[in-house]
């Protein structure tokens, strides 16, 4: 099978494509706050949303105009979550997608719409309007058109988050870029966030939308940071099929590229939104080996992220042992070996020192306490 390529890139990076992020100042002045991705033709797509019961008006109005499996546009803004608006709200966002689309010259139901900002504040569409007619003319493919995109859905972030990956299918160059936001609200279910992805891969809407459903699961569903869960959550995906590969309509080696590609760029740009994390100054992964099922390790490894006392000592870089045992036991998790009743336990750093400190601190506690955990 083909490994698959990291590169530099981001939305503009797949053929057919084009970005804009300008600034309407939907809530500041000077700040890029709305962004456009337009593919050249109506093209496969899917998304998955937010299991939020309160879920805002884009949400709402997407889910029922991705049903198609077909998009052209995707328009975005920051500043203001267009959530809990009511029916003005949901009015809002089909003016949106319909002022956009006139703009373009495509069909209305052709085009998405995504907010991100805050809750309970109806979107100013006087400028947010006036911003998709400018993102509409500043449209353009190279990487700084997609940065400037990036810049524009940003809220509490630092800084843009984008990446890209390429496999080789079929004997075509297969590229998938994304770009996304999110930096607090994170909790598993999608956490808070909003990833707009691309790929000139040739393939079906319903093995589009397995394919996003499969790399969310491995990314963006196992991001923790404050345990909490957004009303606007949403990843786009959108296949142009410029990259001239045979189609692909089911599962097989194609599709296992495909994937594990798409998987790539998901897994960076959830490493990038936990680093981005508000306050966060520690990047943790949790990795469960010899549970009997993915399901029982991921559970075993989300008690962990979670835990706030394990969190505490990540942050005081003291590697107690105790707490994070403790997580496993009641994650409910059977991860612990029946015939030798064992857990294994190991700490790495990306410090060298750091790591070899760790280890001696975890010696030394054994050696102290010896069964006796110290919670």
């Amino acid at each position: 099978m083909q490994k698959v390529k990291n590169i530099k890139g981001g939305v503009c990076s797949a053929k057919g494509f084009r970005a804009a992020g300008v600034a309407a100042e939907i809530k500041y002045k000077g700040r890029n706050d709305v962004a456009l991705i337009v593919a050249d033709e109506p093209c496969a797509a899917a998304a998955v949303f937010t299991t939020n019961k309160v879920a805002a008006a884009p949400v709402v109005y997407d889910r029922e105009i991705v049903k198609s499996g077909r998009i052209q546009a995707i328009l975005a803004n920051s500043g203001c979550a267009n959530a809990c608006t009511g029916e003005l709200g949901l009015k809002d966002a089909e003016l949106s997608a319909l002022v956009t689309a006139g703009e373009l010259g495509v069909d209305p139901k052709l085009v998405l719409v995504a907010s991100t900002g805050v809750i309970g504040r109806r979107l100013p569409m006087d400028r947010l309007l006036a911003g998709a007619k400018a993102a509409v003319k500043s449209l353009g493919r190279t990487s700084k058109h997609g940065l400037e995109a990036e810049k524009a859905v940003m809220t509490t972030d630092t800084r843009p988050k984008e990446a890209c990956a390429r496999v080789v299918i079929d004997g075509k160059t297969i590229t998938v870029g994304g770009m996304s936001k999110g930096s607090g609200m994170i909790e598993p279910n999608m956490a808070t966030m909003l990833g707009f992805i691309t790929t000139d891969a040739a393939i079906s809407p319903a093995m589009l939308k397995r394919a996003l459903l499969l790399a969310i699961n491995k990314s963006f569903n196992r991001l923790v940071v404050d345990g909490d869960e957004s009303t606007n959550d949403s990843v786009f995906l959108m296949a142009s099929g410029k990259a001239g590969n045979t189609a692909i309509t089911r599962g097989g080696e194609d599709f296992e590229l495909f994937r594990s590609a798409l998987e790539t760029v998901c897994i960076s740009l959830a490493r990038q939104m936990a680093k981005d994390g508000e306050g966060a100054t520690k990047f943790v992964t949790v990795t469960v080996k010899g549970a009997k099922s993915e399901a029982e390790a991921a559970r075993a490894a989300r008690a962990i992220a979670k835990s706030p006392l394990a969190k505490t000592s990540w942050f005081g870089r003291d590697p107690n042992w105790g707490r994070v045992l403790a997580a496993v036991g009641y994650s409910g998790s059977e991860v612990v070996d029946m015939k030798t009743e064992v857990i294994t336990l190991s700490f790495t750093d990306q410090d060298p020192l750091v790591a070899a400190m760790m280890v001696d601190t975890i010696k030394v506690r054994l050696q102290e306490k010896r069964n006796n955990l110290s919670v």
